[in-house]
């Protein structure tokens, strides 16, 4: 069991014990993430020179944000998961704290009309990425706790998604719907694979989809968006014009792109390029062949989130199991989402494309959320290599 797990940090890995990290995992990661820097490079140029100031600006700001988030994810790594577990109750009011002072005026930044940011002396905090991770530490831990009414009781599935719906109110106020939209589908998502019988989940999964629905109704801006990217020609120099550049720099693209850095729509033809819609000037650059390379790797990183999931789930480490599978829900409906909108399948949504945008406050996050995974990697392996008959042990 996971409380049998020392509450100490633990002491760094033996260098026989450095294996029990997921090296496939550290693979795809390490792949996405380079990916990503050589994509914001190319993707900011333009912009950073227009600003009178160094043409890599934004690539040794995403740099620093990614030595700040490997810095934290090496701290993480030694934090045991059992005082993780102990830590998500308080993690979840630090996270409704932060949301709330996104709403107060002079504390809260305003970017665009959106209030998303807390200034924090010389750094700027988007309340909403700590938020994610909280959220799947706090669900993981009440699934733990409340297994048997999770699975039997009405109460099991009520009681968490109060809780995130209030979250997501505060985050609907700044207005930031993509991330409420995020919040929701991934504890969703965690709920059923924690045992949530599936005709209660769809029947509240419904309800919470007609919640969201209804706050696209009462809100033109989103209603408007809706429709225009059913048909972005309609209107390409005003509400389509997002969308419509975006196509237009898949169709340049074509089968193996332009060549990396030759991207015409990145000269300020496609807004939020180095963003929102970097997927699609991959699509320019790298063409087909790049666009499906980037879905594949998250495929991939995907598939081994869940898997190191389902070992700790086989090794009856129900906390881990339910973090590993919390991260890759985020990550993945986050890629979907981005790359929905920018293939135009989807509504606009300002969603960053997770490990490949520019995004200081993501990529921090998502450093920490990879090494929690990576974290349940090595104490489902070192406990089953310390005692194979598949009984939890405490690690040393």
């Amino acid at each position: 069991m996971n409380q049998a797990v020392s509450l100490t940090f633990s002491r760094g890995p033996r260098f026989s014990d450095r294996y029990l990290y997921d090296p496939w995992l550290i693979a795809i990661t390490a792949t996405i993430v380079t990916l990503g820097l050589v994509m914001v490079a190319s993707a900011s140029i333009a912009i950073a020179a227009r600003n009178g100031g160094d043409p890599y600006h934004f690539l040794w700001r995403q740099g620093a944000a990614l030595a700040l988030g490997a810095a934290t994810g090496l701290v993480m790594l030694k934090i045991p998961l059992a005082l993780v577990e102990r830590m998500s109750g308080a993690l979840i009011l630090v996270a409704f704290l932060m949301l709330l002072l996104v709403l107060v005026p002079g504390v809260g930044r305003e970017v665009n009309g959106a209030s998303r940011w807390v200034m924090l002396g010389p750094l700027t905090l988007q309340a909403s990425e700590p938020t994610k991770l909280a959220v799947i530490l706090y669900i993981a831990g009440f699934l733990v706790r409340h297994e048997i009414q999770v699975r039997t009781r009405l109460s099991g599935f009520l009681k968490p998604m109060a809780v995130v719906s209030l979250l997501a109110g505060l985050l609907l106020c700044e207005p930031d719907f993509g991330g409420a939209v995020v919040i929701m589908t991934t504890v969703l998502g965690m709920l059923f694979l924690g045992g949530i019988p599936f005709m209660r989940f769809m029947m509240w999964g419904a309800l919470a989809a007609s919640l969201l629905a209804s706050t696209v109704l009462l809100a033109p801006y989103r209603m408007q968006r809706m429709m225009t990217f059913r048909d972005p020609w309609s209107d390409p120099y005003n509400t389509g014009f997002q969308l419509s550049q975006a196509l237009i720099a898949f169709g340049r693209g074509e089968w193996l792109g332009v060549g990396l850095g030759n991207s015409v729509q990145k000269l300020f033809y496609l807004p939020e390029v180095h963003t929102d819609f970097i997927f699609a000037v991959i699509g320019e650059e790298l063409g087909l062949a790049g666009a499906c390379t980037v879905i594949a790797l998250f495929f991939l990183l995907l598939t081994r989130v869940l898997h190191i999931g389902g070992r700790a789930a086989a090794n009856n480490q129900r906390f881990a199991a339910n973090v590993a599978y919390g991260v890759g829900l985020l990550i993945a409906i986050e890629a979907f989402v981005n790359i929905g909108v920018n293939l135009g399948i989807l509504p606009t949504k300002g969603l960053t494309l997770p490990m490949i945008s520019y995004g200081s406050n993501s990529m921090v996050m998502l450093c920490v959320a990879i090494a929690l995974v990576l974290r349940v990697s090595f104490e489902t392996q070192a406990a089953t290599r310390r005692n194979p008959t598949g009984f939890p042990v405490p690690l040393p």
